[in-house]
């Protein structure tokens, strides 16, 4: 089955993300443990596995430095570890080679993937459709889509938000990409994907908002942010075209930092973010909202 047919199929069935573990679960437990020690609310927090992330040895909780309950680095975070595949009662036979399965499904190749922030558009539009790009924004996704370009890498596919912003960015820079794939995904809509730490004024979603939003956004993170298929012979680069709040959520659990952290990040319209997974399941960050390209009277936030 091509990626294209495979991204096709996910996308269709995104309602079916709500099975996923609300996000704003594990950020609000701790607003109804009632008085339970620091220690046991720690616990009994970082227990929600859908969003757990690793931890440093060290962490704050609002005045408090407490010990993390995490083990470092998950290799297994992306549940693709060559390793967990063996069969174990293969393992124990004398004429098998324990490590035969292991290679046969050990990824090769590394995953690039850039995440763009969509350009600036009307906010005073009167629902999605009518959120068109501004000119600026229109010249900021012809900035991105040379940018891209000039990089000279083999790009395998262009997917983007259903969105109206993200839909219209992804159409310009597809212009400077011939004959690279174009795909929409509903998975990659803007939403809000948890509750973030410290919480803000100025933005409050309705807790009926982190859950759906944060099933939908943890289902797109854990489809499109993987290491690559043992069948993937060359390196990928796979270009995303979304939103800030997902782009800065997608670092956050990409990096096994707290999710809850994501609003401590700004990206500009039409940046790049570049993420890197190595065949071992090790995730790098190249880069993070680079907007250096544009000239600085073409940078927005909006």
């Amino acid at each position: 089955m091509s990626y294209r047919r495979v991204v096709k199929l996910v996308c269709g069935i995104a309602g079916g993300a709500a099975v996923l573990v609300s996000a704003a679960t594990a950020a609000e437990s701790l607003g109804y443990l009632g008085d339970k020690s620091l220690s046991e609310r720690l616990k009994i927090w970082t227990g929600f596995a859908v969003l757990q992330a690793a931890q440093p040895p060290t962490w704050a909780l609002g005045n408090h430095t407490v010990a993390s309950s995490g083990n470092g680095w998950d290799t297994n975070w992306d549940k693709r570890d060559p390793s967990s595949f063996v069969n174990v009662k293969k393992k124990d036979t004398a004429t098998d080679d324990p490590n035969s399965e292991t290679e046969s499904n050990k990824p090769k190749a590394t995953r690039n993937i850039f995440l763009i922030r969509h350009s600036q558009y009307n906010l005073n539009g009167n629902g999605d459709k009518e959120k068109t790009l501004t000119l600026l924004g229109r010249e900021q996704a012809e900035l991105t889509g040379q940018r891209l370009a000039d990089l000279g890498l083999k790009y395998n596919v262009l997917v983007h938000s259903t969105m109206t912003r993200a839909t219209e960015t992804a159409n310009i820079i597809s212009k400077h990409l011939p004959g690279v794939e174009l795909v929409s995904c509903d998975l990659l809509r803007e939403g809000a994907p948890i509750e973030p730490v410290p919480a803000v004024s100025h933005w409050k979603p309705e807790a009926a908002q982190y859950h759906e939003d944060g099933a939908r956004i943890e289902a797109a993170f854990r489809h499109y942010v993987h290491r690559a298929d043992a069948k993937q012979k060359e390196d990928s680069y796979e270009i995303i075209v979304c939103h800030a709040n997902v782009i800065r959520y997608f670092v956050c659990r990409a990096l096994q930092f707290p999710p809850e952290g994501w609003l401590r990040m700004g990206l500009n319209n039409g940046s790049i973010t570049w993420i890197t997974v190595r065949p071992s399941g090790r995730v790098g960050l190249r880069t993070l909202g680079d907007s250096g390209f544009m000239p600085p009277d073409k940078l927005t936030r909006t």
